[in-house]
């Protein structure tokens, strides 16, 4: 028997901005339908409301035909709704049964947890999901994937109707995403209702049957997948024709001197990593899962400590132990997990931008909290951060519109150097389209520029030279005139198949 999911006419507004306007569709059993829209279109909010942890402003959802209105998530657990969400809800220091079992232990006749039995139950989920590893195992020693497969089964065993997917793949390798859909294969097979929500288009017409468009809050479309094509979904998604978004980009073309130079440095997973950036370039760092880009990165901002090797900014040699060192000597840090150190999400939108140059706003040891306030309202125009108001929490604000803000952050503290790690990482085409211009530009005012990313288009389209990278070596170094998919593919397998570097 078929399981339905319906919306109607959700509704849900928050200060200043109408999340969702009156969400309609259906997802049904045996099919994934994806969730897709910029940030801030209402994806997650909807989810969160069908979880119960926010609560509707208008509107219903049913579940088999029967209306439900959960208070919390434990009450959609419940009733067979699970959310696996990209920050993984697991305790590490835990084995997998007991992460899998946690809200649910067997306790066996002297009042204490029969292992025995958890265990078992756990291993014959284990082996039903075809997965290499223990029901003994320690969640902290998986991988992100694996412990990505435990939050799965901890939904599975709840015996769920519907599993929702909140951007599973923006950590995962391309091995580890092949797992992935073959667990959301079966599961889809088993009769659940799977909602998906991703930025990836490639992801969208391999995993998924319907596709749900939404804008600004808005219902834009229910389509099915194999109906429609990837031009028309960022159309509908955007409400604009991108285009090439690479071949439009207005380029810095006066590549200046050199600002940053890296000389032998060793450090965990870097091996003799050497490299010039020039002022005005944007230098690409290209590779797979491992290679030991962001270990580089760290490094050169003193965020992990290096073995040997040297750093010259503008030619002149100089100590970098710690961020501070850095920052001091105009090298900035976007970091990769933006979540956990990138943002201060209950913080200001404001508080958020000041926070790197906080000494320089202090008069007589108090922060001038006009001079705070300018420079905030200034960052939001130059980067055109779309927030109802610089006080509004930056958690709130969709993934974009945090990065514009980190962005606006560090453009304060005037960088000779900017280092941007997956900078457009859970981000939507529109808004990357809008990152890329922003690196252009802040290119063209003489700013060195190290982009760091796994999406091999933009690191193609976007930058000047691209550096690839292999098990902490670089391997090769291309000009964007003479860098291909293919070229940059063999290098960045190099060291692993013993193919040539150069």
């Amino acid at each position: 028997m078929s399981s339905v999911v319906e919306f109607k006419e959700i509704t849900k507004a928050f200060p200043g901005v109408l999340a969702l306007d009156k969400i309609s569709f259906k997802a049904k059993s045996g099919e994934v339908t994806a969730l897709v829209g910029e940030n801030g279109a209402g994806k997650s909010t909807l989810l969160k409301v069908l979880n119960g942890d926010y609560q509707s402003d208008g509107g219903q959802y049913l579940i088999d035909g029967e209306v439900k209105h959960f208070k919390e998530p434990q009450e959609a657990i419940a009733s067979g709704v699970s959310i696996i969400y990209q920050e993984r809800q697991i305790v590490p220091y835990l084995s997998v049964a007991e992460n899998i079992y946690m809200e649910k232990i067997p306790i066996g006749p002297s009042h204490l947890i029969d292992y025995k039995k958890l265990n078992k139950m756990t291993q014959d989920i284990i082996d039903e999901f075809k997965l290499p590893f223990k029901a003994t195992t320690r969640v902290k020693n998986l991988s992100v994937a694996y412990q990505q497969m435990v939050e799965i089964m901890k939904a599975y065993r709840r015996n769920p109707k519907v599993i929702a997917f909140d951007e599973p793949t923006a950590s995962l390798s391309d091995a580890e995403i092949t797992t992935l859909f073959e667990i959301i294969e079966s599961l889809k097979k088993k009769g659940i209702i799977i909602l998906y929500v991703s930025h990836r288009m490639k992801e969208i017409f391999q995993i998924t049957d319907e596709v749900v468009i939404l804008k600004d809050g808005k219902l834009v479309e229910q389509l099915h997948t194999a109906d429609t094509n990837e031009m028309e979904i960022v159309h509908k998604m955007v409400g604009r024709d991108l285009g090439d978004i690479f071949l439009s980009l207005d380029r810095n073309k006066e590549i200046g001197k050199i600002v940053l130079e890296s000389r032998n440095l060793v450090a965990e997973n870097v091996k003799d990593v050497s490299f010039q950036l020039h002022a005005g370039e944007v230098l690409g760092f290209a590779g797979l899962v491992g290679a030991g880009r962001t270990e580089s990165m760290r490094v050169i901002f003193g965020a992990d400590k290096h073995k040997s090797g040297d750093i010259y900014i503008e030619g002149i040699k100089t100590n970098i132990t710690f961020p501070e060192d850095a920052i001091r000597n105009g090298i900035a840090l976007c970091a990769e997990d933006r979540k956990d150190q990138g943002i201060f999400a209950r913080s200001s939108v404001k508080h958020n931008i000041s926070v790197a140059v906080l000494r320089s706003l202090v008069r007589n040891g108090f922060i001038d909290r006009k001079k705070e306030k300018t420079l905030a309202e200034e960052g939001v125009v130059q980067l055109k951060v779309r927030t109802p108001s610089i006080e509004k929490p930056i958690g709130e604000l969709s993934g974009g519109n945090q990065q514009k803000v980190i962005l606006a952050r560090w453009l304060a503290a005037h960088p000779k150097v900017l280092i941007l790690d997956e900078p457009t990482k859970g981000i939507d085409v529109g808004s990357k389209s809008e990152i890329y211009q922003i690196i252009c530009d802040l290119a063209k005012q003489g700013i060195g520029i190290i982009m760091v990313s796994s999406e091999l288009p933009e690191i193609l389209g976007v930058c000047d030279r691209i550096i690839v990278m292999c098990q902490g070596r670089i391997t090769g170094t291309l000009t964007r005139e003479e860098a291909t998919d293919k070229k940059v593919l063999v290098l960045a397998m190099a060291d692993m198949l013993g193919g040539d570097k150069e």
